[in-house]
Parts: structure tokens; C-alpha cells; sequence
């Protein structure tokens, strides 16, 4: 199985090291591409062989032949790999982390773009690289070498996360769900900030909001 690499251009990042939560020498979400199964808004279902999900803004790339493609994320409902199904949010394909009652927790990680533009402008080696055709597709090509050669490249990514409440969707920030509770979830939604360790990037305290909500 061909294997995605970064090409020359982008093997330039070899000795950028970035200071951010998490970090990836990946640009997607598996290391290979893998078989799927995509559910299309139209209703129509399609087996994929090869695929994957791209960490630029969580979409699902495919081969067709020897050409990597990018789905319209807006024609699709839900793409199942073996071990992870992801559904489509807004614009992007995000996974369960795990439920409370009916109620859901669910992510889609992203490249930190933000932060990677800056890094690039704060290196003097690389300030005349465009950051949009980096990570465009034509920067892709695929050979046999395994993407884990390229250890010393690393890209910042940020979770986004989303929850599924009595089957609505809302970004988990504290700004939106402010104006999506009500006062009495608003209340309980505060009483878990306050807890000492609570952060908007924790996992269990995010599980807590929807464990306290009615």
C-alpha cells in the first residue's frame, strides 16, 4: 500500500520543532490510508478502498487510481472506518469520544494553521513559503517510503469539539453554549468551570458539562 508523504517543499520543516498542546508529523488522521464506507447526503452508500481524513479541516481524501482527491465535505453524512466512524458537523467530519444518556461528545482535529503560519514567519529559512500551497493537494505525492521517516517534522493540531444534545449540535465554547443552555444548564454548565483543573481542552471535564445538564 502506497503511503502519503510530504514532498521536497515541505520537507524543508525538517528541524522546526512547535510548542503547542499536540503536535503530529502527520497530515492525516491514520498513517496509511484504509478502506471506508461513506454514507452520501443523497442517500447513496459507497466502499472506498483507499482513505483517510485530513488533518487541514478534518475532510476525507480518497485515491482514485494514483490521484488523491478531497470529498465535498457537504455531500457526505457519515464515513465508517473499521476501527472509528466519523459524522459530518458544520463543515467537518468529526468522531464519538464517548455519550452520557442520549447526549454526545464529539471531536474533529484539525492543523493549527494560526500557529504554523507564524512559525514559518518566525524562521528565516522558510518566510517565502506560500502556507496555502504547502498544504495544498498538489503538494502530495506518494512513494513507498513510510511517513514516519520524516520524524523531525511536527504540525500544531487543536481538537475541536462538539456537543449532541437532544439531537442538536453545538461547538463546545462557552460562548455559544452560554446562548444555547438555559439559565438553570448555564448554572451547572459554571459550577463545572470552577473546578479546579476544568479546561476547554479536557476531555473528562467536557464529559462532566453533559453529565451535570439536564
Amino acid at each position: 500500500m502506497k503511503k502519503l508523504v510530504l514532498s521536497a517543499t515541505v520537507l524543508l520543516m525538517a528541524a522546526l520543532k512547535v510548542a503547542a498542546q499536540e503536535v503530529t508529523p502527520k497530515l492525516t488522521a491514520f498513517p496509511e490510508f484504509r478502506p471506508a464506507t461513506v454514507y452520501l447526503a443523497d442517500g447513496k452508500k459507497m466502499e472506498i478502498p483507499l482513505a483517510n481524513i485530513f488533518l487541514k479541516n478534518s475532510s476525507l481524501l480518497y485515491l482514485s487510481g494514483e490521484v488523491t482527491k478531497e470529498a465535498n465535505t457537504k455531500n457526505l453524512l457519515r464515513v465508517d472506518f473499521k476501527d472509528r466512524s466519523y459524522i459530518r458537523i458544520d463543515s467537518v467530519l468529526a468522531y464519538e469520544v464517548d455519550t452520557v444518556r442520549s447526549n454526545a461528545l464529539y471531536c474533529a482535529k484539525v492543523l493549527d494553521l494560526k500557529a504554523y503560519q507564524q512559525m514559518l514567519k518566525n524562521n528565516s529559512n522558510i518566510t517565502n513559503l506560500d502556507l496555502n500551497s504547502l498544504m495544498s493537494m498538489d503538494m502530495f505525492q506518494y512513494t513507498t517510503i513510510d511517513l514516519q521517516d520524516a520524524q523531525d517534522i511536527h504540525f500544531p493540531v487543536i481538537p475541536l469539539y462538539y456537543y449532541r444534545i437532544n439531537g442538536k449540535f453545538v461547538l463546545v465554547h462557552e460562548r455559544h453554549l452560554k446562548r444555547f443552555f438555559d439559565k438553570e444548564d448555564r448554572r451547572r454548565m459554571e459550577s463545572v468551570m470552577n473546578l479546579q483543573g476544568f479546561s476547554w481542552t479536557d476531555e473528562k471535564s467536557l464529559l462532566k458539562i453533559l453529565e451535570v445538564i439536564q
